[in-house]
């Protein structure tokens, strides 16, 4: 059985209330349209993986009579879906907490400056674990759709390949997101960056699966 990433210490408070998981989705496609600095980048993202759970899910549900473990992989990437998709409203509500912080006023060289700089890297610091939470959940059910792709249906590949392609794509962006958080030579890129190989590799297998 395919085991998740172990979450990070960040853990997503409930933002479903009046969120973007209640709005229809051309409302969503709009804000992300708008003139606004979030949702965006990481939002996309999260919703990426969370449809390609979604997928992966069906795939599995119709797998039932081809894959012995098709129960378990669907209770998997539903487990995954829940996860993830609410990281879109996080992800933007901790986005809007450092543009805040960055309008509030204060002289160069001033304690106010140094206390306001302060505060922006810590925002940015916990803005980061979002797209990495992101990551770990897009090389999961990249992997997830890999097996589905190669043991599953054959009537739903398509599906399951889209899905290891949604994941990947959702996985490299949330590591660009935290590269450019907190730059190319931090632990969190890089344990992202290697999140998102391991989503690439996934969902390269799903095009091969059958050929």
């Amino acid at each position: 059985m395919i085991r998740s990433h172990p979450p990070t210490a960040w853990e997503p408070q409930d933002h479903s209330a009046g969120g973007y998981l209640d709005a229809p989705l051309c409302t969503f496609l709009d804000q992300i349209a708008a003139r606004e600095p979030a949702p965006g980048g990481g939002a996309a993202a999260a919703m990426a993986v969370a449809m390609a759970a979604a997928l992966t899910a069906m795939a599995a549900r119709f797998a039932a009579t081809h894959l012995d473990a098709a129960t378990d992989l669907c209770t998997h990437a539903e487990m995954l879906r829940a996860r993830v998709a609410p990281l879109a409203q996080a992800d933007a509500s901790a986005y809007q907490q450092v543009i805040s912080l960055k309008l509030l006023p204060g002289k160069p060289n001033t304690k106010a400056a140094k206390a306001r700089h302060l505060a922006i890297r810590k925002a940015l610091d916990a803005a980061t674990e979002i797209p990495l939470r992101v990551a770990e959940a897009g090389a999961d059910v990249a992997k997830l759709a890999a097996v589905l792709a190669r043991d599953g249906n054959p009537n739903l590949r398509g599906d399951a390949a889209t899905a290891g392609q949604l994941a990947a794509a959702g996985a490299r962006a949330a590591a660009t997101l935290v590269a450019i958080n907190v730059g190319a030579n931090d632990q969190r890129t890089l344990r992202a960056c290697r999140l998102a190989d391991t989503a690439g590799q996934a969902a390269a297998d799903t095009l091969l699966a059958g050929a």
